[in-house]
């Protein structure tokens, strides 16, 4: 059970970035839970820029298939610590950059769905 300090771990990256074919979000995704990482979330952005200044946009057709994704993922400081080389793997295997954020959380709720 997750309660108390915990760690959010979050990864920007953008929508094209791929590992074999596969969309590297969800490579991440499955890496995390194959880690046992308590949970993690795709978010699909609409608009952004990262350091290459260039801008995202769902507004604009040529451009669309790169938007932002980000990953959010919590869990105890440690198993988040324990993850943090395979993802910086799988970045690195990408080459196309990114940037990972992690911040100290207190976790008010966790239950899955089996717990009673």
């Amino acid at each position: 059970m997750l309660s108390g300090q915990a760690k959010l771990l979050r990864i920007f990256l953008g929508e094209i970035d791929k590992i074999d074919h596969q969309p590297l979000y969800e490579t991440i995704v499955q890496e995390a839970r194959k880690n046992g990482i308590a949970g993690a979330t795709v978010l699909k952005g609409i608009l952004g820029y990262g350091a290459s200044t260039v801008i995202h946009s769902a507004k604009l057709i040529d451009i669309s298939e790169d938007l932002p994704i980000v990953i959010e993922m919590v869990d105890t400081e440690e198993k988040i610590n324990t993850f943090l080389p395979t993802l910086n793997q799988l970045l690195e295997k990408v080459g196309r950059g990114g940037l990972v954020t992690s911040e100290n959380i207190n976790v008010l709720y966790y239950k899955n769905r089996t717990q009673q």
